[in-house]
């Protein structure tokens, strides 16, 4: 099943609702995808935004928020985004429900933030055998034994794309949390799905060779990938190769139009950078909805003419 849309967002925080508001009321056809219980704001207590009396929970905010989106006409997915590619019409992107949505301009709002998880082991053996990212060093793995924590579709598919490079693929995971159609895409793989548990500690000489669970199981390995919840922004950013800031690389480089130097791709919100605020977030998914909106209609008469 494909769809296509003139504008789709990532992320559903408050840059990307933002984002979703000013784009619809350009007479775009505007897809918002996310899940807003993963937004930053989304546990927080505000009382520091302008014209908001009081404090707010940011709940209560970006539900707010969500109901302005869906009143406007913009559509709602809480689908992850697995893949994302160029065409020559804009982008495709493939969606955790085996949906691949094309559209004409992208909005990049998902935030940067990069979960862990918090054992011994993970930070002293980062970049030796502990990774964050399948796609950017599965290659480093090639016929290695590799386990991949987490519960929802960034570990699920990211075991998958393991398959093609590791000799034996482990995913550790409490539950697994994603759509019925990626879940049977894993049984039907070669990965070792090991369900209800969870990794203690992450342990070794001079790089990673064992995990130890909760049940004091250890599993020997050469590489532990932590993918813990949807795919981060930088590396679906990656995939379109989207400048990243050259001082830390953590952050994706636009201009006060929220561009990135791909044409038709924007960016909102955390993953532009400090500082991490609503206000901020708001402001720059306003121009970035309205600067996609126009990227959008431009390419309509481009296509008509």
């Amino acid at each position: 099943m494909n769809e296509r849309k003139d504008v789709v967002i990532i992320g559903a925080g408050p840059a990307g609702i933002q984002a979703a508001i000013h784009a619809v009321r350009k007479k775009c056809d505007v897809l918002l995808l996310g899940r807003i219980e993963r937004s930053a704001l989304f546990s927080a207590h505000v009382e520091n935004y302008a014209c908001v009396a009081g404090v707010k929970t940011g709940e209560e905010l970006l539900l707010a928020g969500l109901d302005q989106v869906k009143n406007f006409g913009a559509h709602l997915m809480e689908d992850d985004v697995l893949k994302v590619h160029q065409d020559d019409e804009g982008f495709g992107l493939e969606l955790e429900s085996g949906v691949t949505v094309f559209t004409r301009s992208l909005i990049f709002a998902n935030g940067t933030a990069r979960k862990k998880l918090k054992v011994p082991g993970e930070k002293e053996f980062f970049g030796k055998g502990v990774s964050y990212c399948v796609d950017c060093d599965a290659n480093f793995f090639r016929n290695a034994t590799v386990a991949v924590i987490g519960n929802a579709s960034a570990a699920i598919d990211g075991a998958l794309t393991l398959t093609g490079y590791a000799g034996k693929v482990y995913l550790i995971n409490r539950e697994l949390m994603a759509s019925k159609e990626l879940i049977a895409k894993l049984e039907e793989s070669s990965v070792e799905n090991i369900s209800g548990t969870w990794v203690t500690e992450i342990a070794g000489q001079d790089a990673v060779q064992t995990i130890v669970l909760e049940n004091g199981e250890q599993l020997a390995l050469d590489g532990v990938f932590v993918e813990l919840g949807a795919k981060g922004a930088m590396e679906l950013a990656l995939e379109l190769g989207i400048q990243l800031d050259l001082d830390t690389m953590s952050h994706i480089d636009t201009n006060k139009k929220t561009e990135t130097n791909v044409p038709g791709v924007y960016a909102a919100g955390d993953i532009t950078g400090h500082p991490y605020q609503m206000a901020k977030a708001v402001g720059e998914g306003c121009i970035a909805g309205m600067e996609a909106a126009n990227f959008a209609k431009k390419q309509k008469r481009k296509d008509k003419s």
